[in-house]
């Protein structure tokens, strides 16, 4: 097995048909909203086997101004916006609370498809936090008593014993409330939509926010 990267990449290529299927997109004729159209082809990528669809990759800004990114879970998408969790107390927390502004990214390669959502970011009431952290499973409410993200770790044994003290915690109590854990909404001011096209005639389509409503754009590849 070569280790040589340039090789490596060489090696590659994007949208295999053997994994990948490119199907048609008439932006043209898609919905007044943006929401609708992320909604179906959500379900699609679902439904062609794309492995964890509902992650995205965040990106904010520090208080210097440089771009930062990671990797989050989606926790449901409505009119009031894509929503994520994660401790105010974190990096992408402070960051959020410095400059509350911030972009989503999804990739599907499954169907050669990418979402790029970005707007403004406000944080939903503490109470519909925690009940959206107590909605999902044992080991997600673990990880949120744990806390403490971002911060320097000393040891992988204290890690080991504070982890498995939270583990006990979300066993014993279900509804343990961690008070830092807080559930972000994205409302967007702009949603592109990018379907791949073998021939490199890529399909965009940008919706922006105008006047209660959205305008429809279709974009160069």
């Amino acid at each position: 097995m070569t280790t040589d990267l340039h090789e490596l990449l060489r090696s590659l290529r994007v949208w295999d048909p053997a994994v990948t299927a490119l199907p048609p997109f008439a932006a043209g004729s898609a919905p007044a909203d943006p929401l609708s159209l992320f909604t179906g082809w959500f379900a699609e990528v679902v439904a062609a086997g794309e492995r964890e669809p509902h992650t995205m990759t965040l990106a904010t800004a520090g208080e210097d101004g440089l771009p930062d990114a990671r990797v989050v879970m989606l926790h449901g998408a409505d009119a009031d916006g894509w929503a994520f969790a994660t401790h105010a107390t974190s990096r992408k927390g402070r960051q959020l609370a410095a400059r509350p502004y911030a972009a989503l990214t999804f990739y599907w390669p499954v169907l050669g498809r990418q979402v790029r959502v970005r707007g403004p970011v406000t944080s939903a009431p503490s109470e519909e936090a925690q009940a959206d952290l107590h909605a999902r499973s044992t080991g997600a409410l673990a990880a949120a008593l744990t806390g403490r993200q971002s911060e320097v770790l000393d040891s992988a044994e204290e890690l080991a014993r504070v982890s498995e003290a939270a583990w006990e915690q979300a066993r014993r109590d279900p509804t343990a409330r961690s008070a830092t854990w807080t559930l972000y909404r994205l409302r967007p001011d702009e949603v592109e939509f990018f379907q791949g096209d073998g021939a490199r005639r890529h399909a965009r389509l940008r919706y922006s926010r105008a006047d209660g409503g959205w305008t429809r754009e279709q974009l160069w590849p």
